[in-house]
């Protein structure tokens, strides 16, 4: 069985995903040939020889190739695993800055709201080239991609071409342990199910696995109770929404947030990058992208006039020093699902809806629980969500469609209307000046637009 990693440079993704491969005796069993590729050589020979380390730990018979060449990589693949960004934190700093700088009160900007959109077009480019590689060189191989914006990603691969994609996340599993912790209740005692789209799920189900007796009820008190500033930048957000909408939202709130024009209000310290606009733009040549951090409680706060850490350019931990230990990636489940015939959970999986959740279009791509069938991943169809929930995801929808018939029509005027469609986006002449700044700003990496 050939299973390809691409992306496979870098230390986070293509370690966790060599890890869970080699840990999972299913595949072992089938006989595993394992193609790393990456265009970057220096860190993809780092992780052939992580690679190789593990094989020799495990005493594991897979057999390791490494490739920068896609059409090498893909050619005979059963599956391939994708996570793949350009120059991550230099264009995200753009995409969380420029929005706000014209008034567009975003949080965060990876996967939703404008900065989300711009994210998106910068990625299809890549991910399509990968996609219709599958399409010539290995047609049945099954697609497995991380890389974000996750759900626009799939919609423009779902929509562009032949290829059987699932879009994956571990965000699900956030959501799950924060219903945990309200209901001080071990995860493996629940029985979940969330729907939606991708970092905008909730939670339609929420019962004791062993009783079957619904835990809602029950979490609306606890969450009653509960001290209000306890984890805020985790669940803030969340219990609001809760309560107005009465299902348990999923991530965290700056992922949340993004789908919200209001999010900002309950998404304290919204910091993430940081610079001072009297020394100049941080992108002009020459200079030093700001510092990215995922919410300010994780910055270095004990040594204020110290650079920060990761701007010192500390050396990690060895890739050989990491745990041994699976993931809970669902990547793993389904090849040994798909190919192996053992039965796994999988909460969240990114695919069409073509009926699984009702009140939503068919070919729409949403985040619903999934199971294989003949050898196929398909969703597991759920109960309809109430009007408000669906109100805020479908929009999301009309978005994610405008902005692929924006990328395959080069036509900014696509795009124009998906970016006017955004909740946080509340003024044409300031949303078209935004747009221009865009398009100029990463001009060498966004496709033509007409």
């Amino acid at each position: 069985m050939k299973v390809t990693l691409i992306g496979a440079g870098s230390r986070e993704f293509a370690g966790t995903i060599i890890r869970d491969l080699l840990l999972s005796a299913p595949i072992a069993e089938k006989g595993l040939d394992l193609t790393l590729m990456d265009i970057a050589a220096a860190p993809l020979a780092e992780m052939e020889g992580y690679a190789r380390h593990l094989t020799g730990l495990l005493d594991h018979a897979a057999t390791i190739t490494t490739t920068t060449d896609l059409d090498e990589a893909v050619t005979g693949a059963d599956f391939v695993v994708t996570a793949i960004e350009v120059n991550r934190y230099h264009y995200w700093s753009q995409d969380f800055t420029v929005p706000r700088k014209y008034g567009f009160r975003q949080v965060y900007g990876e996967n939703g709201g404008p900065g989300g959109l711009f994210h998106a077009l910068r990625q299809f480019g890549p991910l399509l080239e990968i996609a219709r590689a599958i399409e010539r060189l290995a047609p049945d191989a099954l697609f497995l991609n991380f890389s974000n914006p996750e759900h626009k990603v799939c919609e423009a691969i779902t929509r562009l071409t032949s290829v059987k994609v699932v879009g994956l996340c571990h965000g699900y599993f956030q959501g799950a342990r924060q219903i945990s912790a309200l209901l001080e209740t071990p995860l493996a005692q629940l029985d979940l199910a969330a729907g939606g789209i991708n970092h905008f799920a909730w939670f339609q189900r929420i019962r004791d696995r062993k009783t079957g007796e619904d835990l809602y009820p029950r979490l609306r008190e606890l969450e009653h109770e509960a001290n209000w500033v306890s984890d805020w930048h985790e669940v803030g957000l969340s219990r609001i929404l809760f309560r107005r909408f009465g299902l348990w939202p999923s991530p965290s709130a700056n992922h949340i947030g993004e789908y919200l024009s209001w999010a900002e209000d309950y998404v304290p310290a919204q910091l993430q990058y940081f610079h001072d606009p009297a020394d100049g733009s941080p992108w002009q040549e020459g200079a030093t992208t700001p510092e990215w951090y995922y919410e300010i409680r994780f910055a270095d706060t004990d040594r204020p006039y110290q650079p920060p850490k990761h701007a010192q350019k500390t050396l990690e931990d060895t890739l050989e020093n990491r745990p041994v230990v699976s993931s809970e990636e669902l990547a793993i489940p389904i090849i040994e699902w798909v190919a192996c015939g053992v039965e796994r959970d999988l909460p969240a999986v990114n695919l069409p809806n073509r009926g699984a959740i009702p009140g939503l279009p068919d070919d729409m791509v949403v985040e619903v629980p999934g199971r294989v069938v003949d050898g196929e991943l398909v969703a597991v169809p759920l109960e309809e969500f109430p009007e408000g929930v669906l109100a805020m995801v479908r929009l999301q929808g009309s978005i994610h469609k405008l902005l692929v018939q924006a990328y395959a029509e080069q036509s900014k005027a696509k795009l124009l209307q998906a970016i006017l469609l955004d909740p946080v986006v509340d003024s044409h002449n300031r949303a078209v000046a935004m747009l221009d700044e865009f398009l100029e700003l990463q001009k060498d990496i966004l496709p033509p637009l007409h």
